[in-house]
């Protein structure tokens, strides 16, 4: 008898955490990116705009989710091997030295590490409104 209320109680856990543990497993599969600021500067010719200076590591398999930047985002690759896609564009494997340009419109679609094994590092030059954020999610 206490075998199978013992049973019962595990089934009933498992029944309860199985959704949540399903729902976290793809946030929980890929590392994510870090990013660090190196500058931001105002425009005096543009009031309303700044410059803001980025780099973003990628460890191997990271992903990013769907974005925008609502700014001019400049990207140049330091080390490794990414890919980048806007949508209606084609996807693009970006290597050190290659760069890669998203509108204030774009909505960025594919943002990953090229390689499951080998980190990847890339700067980012943004033009974008005074105070707004780097990156908005789109859903």
């Amino acid at each position: 008898m206490q075998f199978t209320a013992t049973k019962t109680v595990v089934s009933f856990a498992a029944a309860l955490l199985l959704p949540i543990l399903m729902a976290a497993a793809p946030a929980m599969a890929a590392p994510q990116a870090s990013v660090t600021p190196l500058r931001t500067e105002a425009l005096p010719e543009y009031p309303s705009k700044e410059v803001e200076m980025i780099v973003v590591d990628y460890p191997p398999g990271a992903v990013d989710p769907v974005h925008r930047h609502d700014a001019h985002a400049f990207v140049y690759v330091l080390e490794g091997s990414i890919v980048m896609g806007v949508k209606g564009g084609k996807e693009v494997t970006l290597k050190p030295g290659d760069t890669f340009h998203e509108g204030p419109n774009d909505i960025h679609t594919v943002g990953r590490n090229a390689s499951a094994t080998q980190p990847a590092k890339f700067m980012v030059l943004l033009i974008k409104n005074k105070g707004m954020p780097i990156l908005t999610p789109v859903k």
